[in-house]
């Protein structure tokens, strides 16, 4: 069925576009956390690079994961090496992030190119990001090709990994409590080029019901 238009609503089925200047989809789930993930090659060579489809999938053990629209650097290195880190993107940070999507041949190295420092991990042989806040060391538990309803293989890649190490600056922790709010946290939305960023003022509580 061809995209309809009425007073209230616009539908379309995804299989036969969306009718609209830009894909809403992305807009829509979102904003959501960037998968900020450095891996190493089984052959040293570290990469940079930050993936639109990320977020966490479990509680204990803690999982994240992301997911690569392709077979690319980041899912061949961590396929080989069963390892990568994820580093929280700051405001400050957010060109260098910017920078270290650049479509770069394998032997050149996003830290150099975004002008970053490799922190040595304590428990898997891949570097974090000096500069970020946060850093998770992960250790591959699953990566799956994912498919449509149909049962056909889609050229995307879900990378998950257990969290086994958290590196978390001190100045985000207020009274053993992360400061999310304090911690100037960049989000990716929809567009071609849409962020959002979270501040205090975006902060609201709301409790379960007892």
């Amino acid at each position: 069925m061809e995209p309809t238009v009425s007073d209230s609503t616009h539908f379309y089925e995804p299989r036969l576009g969306h009718g609209l200047p830009h894909d809403p989809f992305n807009a829509i789930v979102g904003p959501r956390p960037i998968g900020w993930i450095s891996s190493r090659s089984a052959q040293g060579q570290l990469n940079l690079a930050p993936y639109s489809f990320f977020n966490a999938f479990n509680y204990v053990p803690p999982i994240v994961g992301f997911s690569s629209i392709g077979y690319k650097d980041t899912v061949r290195n961590i396929e080989q090496t069963g390892e990568f880190a994820w580093n929280l993107v700051t405001q400050p940070l957010v060109e260098a992030m910017n920078q270290s999507c650049a479509a770069v041949p394998p032997e050149v190295s996003e830290f150099d190119l975004a002008g970053l420092t490799p922190a040595p991990s304590r428990l898997i042989q891949v570097p974090r990001v000096a500069e970020s806040p946060v850093s998770f060391e992960c250790k591959l538990t699953q990566l799956i090709p994912l498919q449509t309803a149909a049962g056909e293989t889609v050229p995307s890649w879900l990378v998950l990994g257990e969290v086994v190490a958290v590196h978390i600056d001190q100045r985000l922790l207020k009274d053993g409590i992360f400061d999310t709010a304090g911690a100037d946290i960049v989000l990716r939305a929809g567009g071609p080029g849409d962020y959002f960023r979270i501040g205090p003022e975006q902060l609201f509580k709301l409790y379960r019901p007892r």
